[in-house]
């Protein structure tokens, strides 16, 4: 199952909506459903488990971790003009004649590519 995504993995996004607004970082996990798109960032979204030690060595009681946000609660970081903007897709012209035009992702408002090759 293949769905279309702004934001991919490593990116920095703020969280717009929600307790956690106005956090920023890293994008580690994208969950892909078959209606909803969560992601999980660094820092943001902190929730606290309850759990107990599967196997010997294993962390118990209180642990802390991410929980995954909805997708539409985030905004992708321009990492030249350091604001938080939206996504345009481009196309770069082929390099040589054997090569293809490759679509590449722009920030709206500085009009700089966001992806880094």
């Amino acid at each position: 199952m293949s769905i279309k995504c702004d934001i991919k993995k490593d990116d920095r996004v703020e969280v717009i909506a929600g307790k956690n607004r106005g956090k920023i970082g890293k994008v580690k996990k994208l969950l892909a459903d078959k209606k909803r798109l969560r992601i999980i960032v660094e820092g943001v979204n902190i929730v606290t488990r309850h759990t107990k030690p599967s196997t010997p060595g294993a962390p118990s009681g209180k642990i802390e971790k991410e929980a995954p946000l909805h997708i539409s609660n985030v905004a992708l970081l321009c990492p030249k003009c350091n604001e938080t903007t939206r996504v345009a897709h481009t196309l770069l012209p082929a390099v040589s004649s054997s090569d293809r035009s490759r679509k590449v992702r722009v920030c709206k408002k500085c009009r700089e590519r966001v992806d880094d090759n």
